[in-house]
């Protein structure tokens, strides 16, 4: 079985699981067609959504628009169109907050250890996007995680006190916790948190 196959059979089978009894109606009941259209495009649109979130992740581990492009079997201005619009940030409160910054310049290979860092002087994320993370200052420590969106030990962690930072930035979940710990004295306005 090829890994399209694999992954058709799958979304197919997840479509059918959430609708329960649909076999059943498909065989008398016309309007169980009409559901599933329903239930292929709410699949769509979410799958669209993942994607976004993947070319943003892509962006943020360092790929070009040109080698987005490419794997999408698009040209690189197509790409850049159609997906760099920008993201609204994820997760980030209506209200205002006090003291907010912004931690620029994250890829995915150093924004776990600026994140973990600045955790340590009370800040912790409150949203994301491409390159950057939201953060917001506490009286105490935060430490932060990232997991595989597809991890099924996701489930576990809102028990072991973590929160979810926004939404799925596939392939990625955010979840950061207070330690209980008084926040260090230290970085505020700068934030200066260079990955070593």
């Amino acid at each position: 079985m090829t890994a399209e196959s694999a992954l058709d059979e799958r979304l197919s089978d997840a479509i059918g699981a959430s609708m329960p009894g649909l076999s059943e109606r498909l065989a008398h009941d016309p309007q169980a067609h009409l559901d599933v259209i329903r239930q292929v495009a709410a699949a769509r649109d979410h799958v669209d959504s993942l994607l976004q979130s993947s070319v943003g992740a892509a962006r943020s581990a360092g790929h070009s628009w040109e080698a987005i492009g490419s794997t999408l079997g698009m040209t690189r201005q197509a790409a850049q169109q159609r997906f760099g619009k920008g993201t609204p940030e994820s997760g980030s409160a209506a209200a205002a907050q006090p003291e907010t910054r912004r931690l620029t310049l994250l890829t995915s290979l150093n924004e776990m250890d600026i994140l973990n860092r600045a955790g340590r002087y009370g800040w912790h994320s409150v949203g994301f996007g491409p390159l950057y993370h939201t953060v917001q200052r506490d009286t105490v420590q935060w430490e932060h995680l990232r997991v595989l969106a597809f991890d099924p030990g996701r489930a576990a962690l809102t028990a072991q006190g973590w929160q979810q930072v926004g939404s799925l930035w596939f392939p990625w979940a955010y979840y950061a916790r207070p330690t209980g710990e008084p926040a260090l004295d230290g970085p505020g306005e700068g934030l200066e948190f260079a990955a070593r």
